[in-house]
């Protein structure tokens, strides 16, 4: 293997410190210095230098977040010092008692304490050694928790090597933190959950905790996690002397410390906090169920002590549960802007949290039925900040016997179409392109770039434009004048003549994109390709029936089903007709001649690892000129998986599979003889 140059080796070198300095920026200031593209070109240039030169390939690298392979099951890791859990209070009158406690215990002299948010997530300690990230566990039963590192590698503000500028890494630094996933981040989770027919999250804390135990770190990549770190465990090669020195070298060394807190010499000033806190709480981005506040000093933390199972020098004060009961008056059903029908509790209107509550998800049939509410039942409804509020459960206890079961209806109820629930799923759904309460959310997929790819169509501009009564499905948008773009909101003659173009430039987009522009569900960029390819028209993919759609390779039996149901629908095709009358072409794929190459005739290939001499969209690209086809996952009928450098979990399947698993340069040979 050639030596890699010294200027490659010192570029790669210079880049993962560029990438570090941007990520630390982002994720943990929250003050980025690059744009994405800016920031994209520099991960892309590393990711191509460690590709060509392997060696180059640290375990610290930015591009090796999300390198680890499924686990069977958690190991477990002992704690070096016990994550003890606090004791509480709950009032405070209980809060004054801990500070009394705490000033005898330490002879009447002063103290301070620092008091902080109490994040509403999940424990963890990570270990860095030599100022690299080596180990991550979560907090477990206080002495022994579970190995989770390759999963906190993939939270972007977890540093992979600890920051030199202000203070140098101790040798050996154990610290302590929450992941924990922001409200917002959570709903949108939620709705992206829901919206694949899966059971969502209850809360954010479980959000957290189920994304973090995930045995495959892939899927934990996906998850919006987040993190605050509040403390040291051990501490090798350095020394602090209360709690806020431990907290300014946690933010040296480049974490994310827990914010905001405040350092209190009085118990007056505590209390303050804690109301502040208390009544601030829904503007906070995250959940917090309380504030933890902890004695200053460590020589004082360490002659208050501990008790079996908790410091005596720390206390959570929580905040009251935000919950409260209230009556049922009906269940509704909404329409979300994907189709997916939603039934919601109508509320007696309720307190809670501070907040008038007059409406509650109840998720599903499902979870009807589970809860078994009724129209008319007494109800513990919960509230979490930004969350959509709850039915916990039904007071049993104060049923009359004339409450009324519900049923989630046939029909959509805003458009009378035969709503969808597809087998194995918990959602029902409407199927109907045409449905109002879907409109927006269509139209701005329709346009969106992996699709129509109208430049200046933004959320903004749809809602102004589906609410002035403009534009009612994405056939309009074909419609729309220069006049009446003008007199929009932001809307000048330059940029209502600039849409305009992009308006009509889109009617000549290639058949994947408007297939995958429709929103069929399950239908995305890679299957809209597969159908374009395979029926080659418009016209070829509406005859096909059932049957015929599932035989084509990488669909199957529920894609099949979910094309056929959305082209069944009259309104559906009635669109479609509506956008081929405003001049979208739908152009046919011109058919491929396939040469009987014994090699890719009708054979399907699947690329994983970095190639060093092609691109994965090259690669492809070359599979389909020649016959083949280029898909995404190992499957029983997949004849080559073809090896880069770094292979992922498609070469396990392979091998698992018993499929033919070749190199980069085996794949060369097979192109050069075809």
């Amino acid at each position: 293997m050639a030596q890699v140059p010294a200027s490659i080796r010192a570029e790669a070198e210079r880049l993962r410190k560029q990438i570090q300095h941007h990520n630390h920026c982002y994720y943990v200031l929250d003050r980025p210095e690059v744009s994405d593209a800016e920031y994209d070109r520099l991960f892309d240039r590393l990711t191509k230098l460690e590709a060509e030169y392997p060696e180059l390939v640290t375990p610290e690298s930015p591009t090796q977040r999300v390198g680890g392979q499924p686990v069977a099951a958690f190991g477990t890791v002992r704690h070096t010092i016990p994550m003890l859990s606090l004791g509480k209070v709950t009032n405070e009158g209980e809060l004054a008692e801990w500070w009394r406690r705490t000033s005898d215990g330490l002879g009447g002299e002063p103290f301070e304490v620092v008091a902080e948010p109490k994040l509403d997530g999940l424990a963890v300690e990570l270990v860095y050694e030599g100022g690299r990230f080596v180990l991550g566990s979560t907090r477990g039963d206080g002495e022994t928790g579970e190995d989770v590192t390759q999963n906190l590698r993939t939270i972007k503000a977890i540093p992979m090597v600890l920051r030199e500028e202000r203070v140098t890494p101790p040798a050996r630094i154990e610290v302590r933190g929450e992941v924990y996933m922001e409200k917002q981040r959570f709903a949108e989770l939620n709705r992206r959950i829901e919206e694949a027919g899966q059971e969502p999250f209850a809360n954010p804390r479980n959000a957290a905790a189920g994304s973090l135990r995930q045995l495959d770190p892939r899927i934990t990549a996906s998850r919006p996690l987040q993190i605050f770190l509040y403390g040291i465990g051990a501490l090798e090669g350095g020394s602090c002397e209360t709690y806020e020195q431990e907290l300014d070298l946690l933010e040296a060394l480049g974490f994310r410390v827990v914010q905001p807190k405040a350092v209190c010499r009085t118990l007056d000033e505590a209390i303050r906090f804690c109301r502040r806190m208390g009544e601030s709480r829904d503007e906070l981005a995250f959940e917090m169920d309380g504030v933890v506040l902890k004695v200053n000093g460590l020589d004082q933390q360490g002659r208050l002590g501990e008790r079996s199972r908790s410091p005596r020098y720390s206390v959570a004060y929580k905040f009251a549960p935000r919950q409260a009961t209230t009556v049922v008056r009906d269940i509704e059903v909404q329409v979300g802007r994907t189709g997916a029908l939603t039934p919601v509790a109508r509320l007696e209107p309720v307190r809670v949290g501070g907040v008038e509550v007059a409406n509650a998800t109840l998720h599903n049939q499902d979870e009807i039925d589970r809860k078994d509410v009724r129209i008319g039942d007494t109800v513990l409804v919960q509230r979490a900040g930004d969350v959509i509020p709850e039915v916990v459960g039904v007071v049993l206890e104060k049923r009359r016997g004339t409450e009324r079961k519900f049923r989630m209806p046939e029909n959509c109820p805003v458009c009378g179409a035969r709503a969808q629930r597809p087998e194995g799923e918990v959602v029902a759904r409407c199927i109907n392109f045409g449905c109002p309460a879907q409109v927006k959310g269509r139209i701005e997929h329709f346009a969106s770039r992996a699709a129509m790819d109208i430049e200046g169509l933004g959320t903004k501009l749809v809602d102004q434009l589906v609410e002035k009564g403009l534009v009612a499905s994405p056939a309009d948008l074909y419609d729309l004048t220069q006049e009446q773009l003008a007199g929009l909101e932001r809307m000048g003659e330059k940029s209502a003549r600039n849409l305009l173009n992009a308006i009509e430039a889109s009617k000549t987009r290639p058949l994947a994109r408007c297939l995958f522009a429709l929103g069929i569900r399950h239908v995305g960029e890679h299957v809209a390709e597969v159908l374009a390819e395979e029926f080659g028209s418009l016209e070829a993919l509406i005859a096909a029936d059932e049957a015929r759609l599932a035989s084509t390779h990488e669909i199957g039996p529920t894609l099949a089903r979910s094309v056929r149901e959305f082209l069944d629908n009259p309104g559906n095709l009635a669109a479609i007709e509506r956008l081929r009358r405003a001049g979208v072409q739908f152009p046919a794929v011109p058919k491929r001649d396939k040469p009987a190459a014994r090699a890719f005739a009708g054979k399907t290939f699947v690329f994983t690892g970095a190639l060093q001499h092609l691109t994965r969209e090259e690669a492809e690209a070359l599979v389909r000129e020649r016959g083949g086809r280029a898909a995404s996952s190992v499957g029983k009928k997949t004849d080559y998986v073809v090896a880069g450098e770094a292979a992922g979990s498609k070469l396990a399947k392979a091998r698992d599979l018993g499929v033919t698993v070749i190199s980069e340069d085996e794949f060369r040979k097979l192109l050069a003889n075809d």
